[in-house]
């Protein structure tokens, strides 16, 4: 390589208008953030396959240590140490960011690698996490099993809860923090919730904290993965900042492991510091294969679900099936509410309820032949899995109960595959119940 500057993408580069017009992240994705003169004119990034980086001068290490550990605000923190960021991390960050709207975003080795350290990075003991029902199980249970050892607790409010329950739920936790001489420190959201798809009213959420608490002490973080980045975009309806599995959509092929975390860079940086001192970016060869995933991600996803929308409209109406979690045949009112001024597509998972319990979910999976028994979602395959006896098997039976995680739920994540293929396979597995 030939005279490369200290940081691949320092200042953070500006979104492109063309002809006065503003391009579309999927127009961006194809090479924001990249200059292929500091890469040998190479078309796509090379992958950087470095534990270190050579400085061009001893002020130049200091200037970037600077940068990295937050001593001087105004300096740039270059590439030091892959820990720390990478070419490759950097310019996935970059165009994550474009995708939510976001001033900054990083990039972690897993979701649940996101989600731990950004939950670490607000909290301390006394302090109290208000969360949203459902979550991932693995969520839920870092909140309540792994926090709670140190002395963070939590108070939890159903998916769909209006504003009066809202200011109810805020105000219980004011007390249990005051109680514990803490603080509300985070509201953190997963909509569409796993594996139900409920949803969060997000406004509702964001009035509620504003009117019961200091906007600039408790973020409100929500956990995309289902929805985003194409189908919904919190930040604009008053989340602070937006988690991923990018193993899900972002990724789309299931063939890496990924997470991140975008939002105004106030809320990033705290994460980015404690990331630098634990670890847990992702390396580089999963962030060029993410970068070269977010290029098909709007046409994926817009066939996934175009899938999706035929497959749950045979499903709805099959003597076999009891109900479809689908956010296209939305019934109840308040969850269609939301779902209009949140969402601008429904996406391609969803709970499928079959009629019976945990045998006639067993024998549905088990008879599918073109769908993969599977967990995970957003791939180009359709996935299929039952919740109740793997993704949350841990989960306590009167909590899965209460969030509506049923012996007849199975989770179906649509893939690209041909739709009336998808029908048949599944009205075949439907004839084995």
């Amino acid at each position: 390589m030939s005279d490369l500057p200290s940081s691949r993408r320092k200042p953070k580069p500006e979104v492109k208008i063309v002809g006065g017009r503003t391009l579309k992240p999927s127009t961006l994705m194809m090479g924001f953030g990249y200059d292929p003169v500091l890469s040998e004119g190479s078309l796509k990034p090379p992958i950087f396959l470095t534990s270190t980086f050579v400085f061009e001068s001893a002020e130049a290490g200091k200037r970037h240590f600077e940068g990295i550990t937050g001593k001087r605000k105004d300096a740039t923190g270059g590439l030091v140490y892959s820990r720390f960021n990478g070419p490759n991390q950097e310019i996935l960050e970059d165009r994550l960011s474009v995708w939510d709207g976001a001033e900054d975003a990083l990039v972690f080795s897993s979701g649940m690698t996101a989600i731990c350290i950004l939950l670490m990075a607000f909290c301390r003991a006394g302090d109290v996490i208000v969360h949203s029902g459902p979550l991932y199980a693995a969520s839920e249970g870092f909140i309540a099993n792994v926090l709670g050892k140190y002395g963070v607790g939590y108070v939890d409010f159903p998916a769909g809860a209006t504003r009066a329950e809202l200011d109810a739920v805020l105000a219980q936790a004011k007390a249990k923090a005051a109680d514990a001489g803490g603080k509300v420190a985070m509201i953190y959201l997963e909509s569409p919730g796993n594996p139900t798809n409920a949803l969060v009213d997000i406004e509702a959420v964001r009035d509620a904290r504003d009117a019961a608490l200091d906007a600039n002490e408790t973020p409100i973080a929500i956990d995309n993965t289902f929805l985003g980045p194409l189908w919904q975009s919190p930040l604009r309806h008053g989340a602070d900042i937006v988690v991923y599995s990018l193993t899900k959509y972002a990724g789309g092929h299931s063939d890496l492991v990924s997470g991140s975390v975008s939002g105004a860079k106030r809320w990033i940086d705290p994460v980015r510091s404690l990331r630098n001192t634990m670890g847990g970016i992702c390396d580089p060869n999963t962030a060029w294969m993410l970068l070269r995933s977010l290029e098909t991600l709007e046409i994926r996803m817009q066939r996934a679900t175009q899938n999706a929308i035929r497959v749950c409209g045979f499903l709805d109406a099959h003597p076999k099936v009891e109900g479809v979690g689908f956010l296209g045949l939305l019934k109840d009112g308040r969850q269609k509410d939301i779902y209009d001024r949140h969402c601008s597509g429904p996406g391609s998972t969803f709970s499928l309820f079959i009629k019976g319990g945990e045998a006639e979910s067993f024998r549905f999976l088990d008879a599918l032949k073109v769908a993969k028994l599977a967990v995970s979602l957003g791939g180009t395959e359709t996935l299929a899995s039952h919740p109740a006896a793997m993704t949350h098997l841990s989960v306590p039976d009167a909590r899965k109960a209460q969030l509506g995680i049923t012996d007849n739920l199975v989770r179906i994540s649509i893939g690209i595959e041909d739709a009336d293929d998808l029908i048949a396979d599944f009205d075949q597995a439907l004839a084995a119940v």
